[in-house]
């Protein structure tokens, strides 16, 4: 069984390189649809956030792409407007606690309007990246007032961030360079952050000055359970939530369990969590299906979970010692194919469509053929109704087999389900109001750090620093314990936020027992999903 976390994370904006590229003037701008959305549970209802992006020049998908991720994140702390900067109107920020803009295009035209209002120092402004030059010089006096003023960007190798006492990495493919600056006043212009060359040398991150916190970087691409991404997602508590006080809570959910498990390794995890007071979550899929026999000298095998009561009655001690069950899809595969394994349940993916190519790589392929809302229904359906005729309660929460789909899957499931439990996919298109683009050289995958509200309308319970993967597959490393005790360390640096990972039961309990108490020492209280949500 594979658990494909490592490639999600590659998928997060591999068109990084784009970054960097001037503004078309020939192409159209993409749809300027105002979208709003709620907070996640638990946020300010008087905190409200304005996302503002770039949508012109061939890369305008781009510029969504990043609102979308950024947009995710703020739901963490309340409510939430995002449009094109193009569309901004004068004074309209006055309406809002904070405003994020995402500068991912060279020179988009920014409205003037913006820019004034920006300067007014009036509200909380976080500016990524590209365009401070037009900021800087509608200014009467920038580095007066900010005691700084923009110097370059600096396309040195920079593989790390320190943050707060935090080292985090940086991917050095990451090529599109990270402003430097010219400091006049220290007083006034305090370094967020600093990014460290490969010789040593060193240079602030960001600088936050007045009302203005400006990244020399978007740090949304190429971001892993350890990436400066998280440098960014606790930025946001300074600017939305600055009283929040540290907490750190983990949370585990026990993988890939169908009719094919093993009780007796069921009752042992519950064993050992329950005796550490840890509560769990169970991600289930009800059918287990081997439609080529490649587990069973070629006979083809096909059950639920009704056929297998020894398997029930685990499910149901899990949940005696604290477990919580959810719906992990229906079969955990697809028909009889190779998606992109064997057709074997939990091995293969159910949503998407996928293949390894010549180099072992997995490489995502898009929606499946009959993608449709009916679809996803049918097979929610089809796997509520074993879960009744096996004697299970209904489950609340979703998780998609190997954290993939379409827009359209999400959005569906929304209506279903409402809680997902994972990481998922953003396409171009579903902020913005135009058609959504399931391609996947335009698609991004984020991981959150605390529970968000994503822009399909899901709460999102977070899993944020992977598995244990004692052999390397399809180009990913091995994973041990404390590899993932090493992330839950990096995420010590999101004031409220989590350490999350998933385990598979037939590794036993050892790793387990490992990934546990080491996350424990570092301080964290594990808690359930419903206290995430």
């Amino acid at each position: 069984m594979r658990k494909l976390i490592s490639s999600l994370a590659a998928v997060t904006v591999a068109a990084s390189l784009a970054l960097a590229a001037p503004a078309a003037p020939a192409f159209a701008a993409a749809p300027t649809a105002t979208r709003s959305g709620a907070g996640a549970p638990g946020s300010n209802a008087a905190t409200k956030t304005l996302v503002l992006y770039d949508n012109t020049g061939p890369y305008s998908w781009l510029g969504e792409d990043y609102a979308t991720m950024a947009t995710n994140l703020v739901s963490h702390f309340g409510s939430w407007t995002a449009h094109p900067v193009g569309a901004y109107k004068a004074g309209e920020m006055s309406a809002y606690s904070a405003v994020v803009y995402v500068g991912s295009t060279y020179d988009e035209p920014l409205p003037t309007a913006f820019l004034d209002d920006t300067l007014a120092d009036t509200k909380p402004v976080v500016w990524m990246y590209n365009n401070i030059w037009q900021l800087t010089a509608r200014s009467a006096d920038f580095v007066g007032t900010y005691g700084y003023t923009w110097k370059g960007y600096d396309t040195s190798p920079v593989s790390r961030i320190d943050y707060n006492g935090t080292t985090m990495t940086r991917d050095v493919r990451n090529a599109g360079g990270i402003m430097d600056y010219v400091v006049s006043d220290p007083a006034k212009a305090v370094p967020v952050g600093t990014a460290v060359r490969a010789d040593g040398t060193t240079f602030p991150w960001g600088i936050r000055s007045g009302n203005l916190t400006y990244l020399g970087e978007i740090p949304l691409s190429y971001i892993t359970s350890s990436d400066r991404y998280l440098a960014f997602s606790d930025l946001l508590y300074s600017v939305l939530a600055p009283q929040t006080a540290a907490r750190h809570r983990a949370l585990v959910r026990i993988e890939d369990v169908g009719p094919d498990a093993d009780p007796a390794e069921l009752r042992a995890v519950a064993d050992y969590l329950y005796s550490k007071k840890v509560p769990f979550t169970v991600a289930v899929y009800s059918r287990y299906r081997d439609p080529k026999g490649v587990n069973n000298d070629g006979k083809a095998e096909d059950y639920t979970l009704r056929q297998r009561p020894l398997v029930v009655s685990a499910l149901k001690y899990m949940q005696s010692k604290g477990g919580t069950l959810l719906q992990h899809g229906y079969t955990h595969q697809l028909d009889a194919i190779d998606n992109p394994y064997d057709g074997v349940s939990a091995n293969d993916f159910e949503f998407f469509m996928a293949h390894v190519d010549a180099n072992d790589a997995v490489i995502y392929d898009g929606p499946v053929k009959n993608d449709s809302a009916l679809n996803v229904t049918a097979r929610v359906m089809a796997s509520r109704t074993d879960w009744l005729l096996a004697g299970l309660k209904q489950p609340t929460i979703f998780e998609f087999p190997h954290y993939a789909a379409s827009a359209l899957d999400y959005k569906t499931i929304n209506t279903l389900y409402g809680v997902r439990y994972e990481r998922g996919l953003y396409f171009p298109g579903v902020l913005s109001g135009g058609t959504v683009d399931n391609s996947t050289a335009r698609m991004v995958g984020q991981f959150f750090p605390y529970t968000v509200r994503d822009v399909y309308g899901s709460t999102v319970i977070p899993e944020n620093i992977g598995n244990i993967e004692p052999e390397p597959f399809n180009q990913h490393p091995a994973v041990l314990p404390a590899d993932l005790i090493a992330n839950a360390k990096t995420n010590l640096a999101v004031r409220d936020g989590v350490a999350s990972f998933f385990y598979h039961p037939y590794l036993g309990t050892d790793y387990l027992k490992q990934t546990v108490e080491g996350i424990q020492g570092l301080g964290y209280t594990f808690v359930s999903a419903a206290a995430m949500s």
